[in-house]
């Protein structure tokens, strides 16, 4: 009687079957993973991106001046020496949008202009550079758009920086009796 052997080949079958489970899980296992890594990072920038823009902060260093050109005339220019918060990015401050209103004037946004030029309305700066960062402080002008603000008049500036970053908004009420050079409270 001849006897058919093929418990070898039993055993070479679960083994093959055995391999096969092991590749088809280190596969799966390498996408999970590779999906997993993908996610935090994504999130990992995402936590970034919101710190840089949280920390992108403004400082007003010193008082707040407005200008007029009369006794008791409106205040016509606004002056301000502006830094960046410790550890924060430097800021270009050609880029940067301030946001101006009024009891009489609606939001206007205004931006960097050149010295020497005549502006209605804007921003100018003082500094050798066009950013702030570090240490460094400048002194902008923004020129305020027609007629100015009037004594016992609230004056409303948002400052957006470029590049995301918290907006600062900032109040200041123009004296009851104003003259060339005020400080705005």
């Amino acid at each position: 009687m001849l006897r058919n052997h093929e418990d070898g080949f039993t055993g070479l079958e679960a083994a093959i079957v055995l391999i096969a489970f092991v590749v088809v899980a280190a596969v799966f296992s390498y996408v999970v993973l590779g999906a997993g890594f993908f996610t935090t990072q994504k999130a990992q920038e995402t936590v970034y991106k919101a710190v840089e823009q949280s920390t992108t902060n403004i400082l007003i260093k010193g008082g707040v001046y407005g200008f007029a050109s009369v006794a008791n005339g409106p205040i016509t220019w606004v002056n301000m020496t502006l830094a960046v918060a410790p550890g924060a990015p430097s800021i270009d401050i050609t880029k940067m949008k301030v946001i101006y209103s009024n009891a009489t004037v609606s939001p206007v946004s205004m931006s960097y202009v050149a010295l020497g030029t005549t502006p209605t309305a804007g921003v100018t700066f003082q500094g050798s550079a066009p950013s702030i960062s570090g240490d460094d402080q400048v002194n902008i002008w923004i020129l305020l758009p027609a007629p100015g603000a009037y004594p016992n008049s609230d004056m409303n500036f948002e400052l957006r920086p470029a590049g995301g970053g918290a907006p600062i908004p900032i109040t200041k009420t123009v004296p009851p009796y104003t003259t060339t050079v005020n400080v705005l409270r």
